[in-house]
């Protein structure tokens, strides 16, 4: 019968105000209380009554019967509770002290940043998530799991080179093809523990489902499933929020969870923790990940991040502005991976933290996204040495954008910086690309809101699509050049 390495991922987001609004009178370090929601106190003090404490009091019990377990604790989760909740800081650091629990690594704070295509970002986060929990709670985790399960060939690289001994992926059926997901993996060198899916989310997810075929599920029935699965290794993770936040404690979740331990010790299935796991067993084959896979869907792709035009236009955007990450803190909380989850088009019945809120749609949810960080970019030019160049290059708002037209009106898309302006004078239609150099529109918008008055009067003289695009790409290399 097959081990059983079990994770809780533990997380909070910074969520963002819906409300903001410009004030030039906030100074540079109280910009936190200009962008985040002040919200963010109440909704933290809610999980951990109804979540948090109870199952961080019964995972204590388990562990002194001798049930093991790993914890993965968000940067921005940490935070947030040394600021409003230090006695739960405190039940997390007697788990981390239990020689039964470990504590695992990821993106400081539970970014999109291992999607970057310069992967240093992440590097940086992760390095920083590691010294967090060695400061905090005294020991240095030794393996690490990426954001959403999110995993490639390259954040495989990257794990491998930062020196870990392993890493927590999803088992994603178009990788795995014909294998099983009950085993190690290596990638890039690196030992990778896959996540079996569906045991997993038959808690995270079907648990407290009536219409379920296998409702109510009971602690034999699933320590029977564990014990009947093929293969050496299974890899349960889910949200650590499945007890008493996602699943209220009248679905029998706790009582569940601490019967499980017993059932699975009647069935001899032996939950490892994944750092001994690595010693007892030998990867079974190696998987090559080309497309970044993830937890998340049915698609188990980024989609859920990165999937439609208004995260796109985001995740782009949010990389440019390292260049203005004079205070890193708030670009770092802009990486957030609620915040883009929250503009997919299923928003707001998704799954992650931000649908805890006061559900914004996803239109409002990006406005406001958009809104922040041009401001925050704003607020940063003045301590950029190139000002002229950080002017004309930052992203600006919602309605400072330039929303491209035909003569019948909105053709549909928008560009929100002069990158992305660049990039779409390539796929816009040719009528509304004729439409506005014959009124102007072009050279109008880059003076008023960009203040290149060069760049204004060269578009000014374009006749064509071409002339544009070639004067727009040598102009922004340009431009960026004393800037990288």
């Amino acid at each position: 019968m097959p081990d059983v390495c079990i994770g809780f991922e533990v997380h909070q987001p910074y969520r963002l105000n819906q409300y903001f609004s410009k004030e030039a009178g906030v100074k540079q370090k109280d910009l936190e209380s200009l962008y985040l929601d002040s919200k963010n106190h109440e909704i933290l003090s809610r999980v951990c009554e109804q979540c948090y404490r109870p199952a961080s009091e019964m995972l204590l019990t388990l562990l002194d019967q001798g049930f093991r377990c790993a914890l993965s604790l968000s940067g921005t989760l940490i935070e947030q509770l040394e600021k409003w909740e230090k006695d739960q800081v405190s039940l997390f650091q007697e788990i981390a002290r239990h020689s039964n629990a470990e504590l695992l690594a990821q993106t400081y704070y539970h970014s999109i940043a291992g999607l970057f295509a310069d992967k240093s970002e992440f590097i940086r986060q992760v390095i920083m998530h590691r010294d967090m929990v060695h400061d905090i709670f005294g020991v240095t985790p030794v393996i690490v799991e990426n954001t959403g399960l999110m995993f490639d060939n390259e954040i495989a690289a990257a794990a491998q080179q930062m020196g870990f001994s392993g890493i927590w992926a999803e088992g994603a059926a178009h990788v795995l093809e014909w294998r099983c997901p009950n085993h190690l993996y290596r990638c890039n060198g690196i030992p990778v523990f896959l996540r079996n899916t569906c045991l997993s989310d038959d808690i995270a997810f079907r648990f407290g489902n009536p219409a379920w075929d296998k409702y109510p599920l009971t602690a034999d029935t699933y320590a029977a499933w564990l014990r009947e699965s093929p293969g050496e290794l299974i890899t349960l993770f889910f949200n650590l929020e499945s007890f008493g936040e996602h699943h209220k404690e009248e679905t029998g979740i706790f009582d569940f969870m601490q019967h499980l331990p017993r059932e699975m010790a009647a069935r001899d299935v032996t939950a490892l923790l994944p750092s001994r796991a690595l010693k007892n067993h030998d990867p079974a084959g190696t998987i090559d990940v080309t497309g970044t896979i993830s937890w998340a869907d049915v698609e188990k792709d980024v989609s859920a991040w990165i999937g439609n035009e208004r995260q796109y236009t985001a995740y782009s955007a949010i990389q440019k502005a390292e260049t203005y990450a004079i205070h890193p803190s708030i670009w770092r909380y802009l990486q957030i991976s609620d915040h883009f989850s929250s503009m997919a088009s299923g928003f707001p019945n998704g799954k992650d933290g931000l649908s805890r809120q006061s559900n914004p749609g996803p239109e409002e949810v990006f406005r406001t996204y958009m809104q922040i960080l041009a401001d925050y970019e704003k607020r940063s030019i003045r301590l950029i040495k190139n000002q002229k160049s950080a002017k004309a290059l930052r992203t600006v708002s919602p309605d400072e954008a330039f929303h491209f037209r035909c003569p019948t009106g909105y053709c549909g898309y928008t560009a929100y910086n002069l990158d992305q302006f660049y990039d779409l004078l390539q796929v816009v239609p040719n009528d509304s690309i004729m439409y506005h150099l014959q009124r102007g529109d072009f050279s109008a918008w880059i003076a008023e809101e960009l203040q290149d008055l060069k760049l204004a009067e060269q578009i000014a003289a374009g006749s064509c699509r071409q002339d544009i695009i070639t004067i727009v790409g040598e102009r922004k290399e340009v431009l960026w050049n004393p800037l990288r």
